[in-house]
């Protein structure tokens, strides 16, 4: 039997749709800051295998030439990220909603287990209530994220105002390069986040949408009627099955 079952609040929906474009538009206009001063690779002992970012990708996006634009819309939408974290945030708190999120002892072990399921390693999923082992861990690693990517972006935006947060991060270089590293493990939580999404199907999309979702519900076990029994003295049993 299939039951409508609530699963997420208008407060937790609203907040993940909206910070879906702030977040991307912080990161294109982000992109466009870090063209004026692209120095990071990756490389070891003196080879580079990588750098942030080929001239392509700047090309294809259209972000040369364009920092202060960049800066003007990165320094808007950051207000409305804030807000948007920190009203998420007391929500979680005041509702109580944060019980689901917050990571358990045993979330850790179970969330390589969740991993194996999902690789199709491992037949059985483990147990889990409104969110497993792996969601949880990923929820609250994003929140604390949220609250670096502002705190290092103020430290770089106003390293003198802000000196106390420049030399907590290390120095301004530092926390340039923190604030960069969280916009890397922005996109990879997005890309791991789709794939989920993709794995749990459409029914928890609609719920993430809608706020409600389908379940399938045993029916309660009824008494049936079968047959007629007779004892030793004649009178007629019913018997139940």
């Amino acid at each position: 039997m299939k039951v409508i079952k609530e699963k997420h609040s208008l407060a937790m929906r609203w907040t993940h749709w909206v910070n879906f474009p702030i977040l991307t538009i912080m990161i294109w206009s982000g992109m466009l800051i870090y063209w004026a001063n692209d120095t990071y690779t990756i490389t070891i002992f003196d080879h580079t295998f990588y750098h942030f970012f080929p001239e392509s990708i700047y090309t294809f996006f259209n972000i040369p030439y364009r920092l202060a634009e960049g800066m003007a819309f990165h320094f808007l939408f950051m207000w409305f990220f804030t807000l948007n974290g920190i009203f998420y945030v007391l929500y979680t708190i005041f509702s109580g909603e944060w019980r689901n999120l917050v990571p358990q002892k045993k979330s850790f072990k179970e969330a390589w287990l969740v991993l194996l399921h999902d690789l199709h390693i491992r037949k059985t999923a483990p147990p889990q209530d409104k969110y497993n082992a792996a969601q949880r861990i990923a929820y609250t690693a994003i929140i604390v994220m949220g609250f670096g990517s502002v705190l290092t972006g103020l430290a770089v935006y106003k390293p003198v105002q802000f000196y106390w947060l420049c030399w907590f991060f290390g120095g301004y270089n530092l926390a340039r390069i923190l604030h960069f590293s969280l916009t890397i493990g922005y996109l990879f939580f997005f890309i791991i986040h789709i794939v989920q999404v993709i794995i749990a199907g459409w029914n928890n999309f609609r719920s993430v949408i809608s706020g409600f979702e389908i379940v399938i519900k045993e029916p309660t076990n009824v008494a049936v009627l079968t047959h007629e029994d007779k004892n030793s003295s004649g009178n007629e049993n019913l018997v139940i099955e």
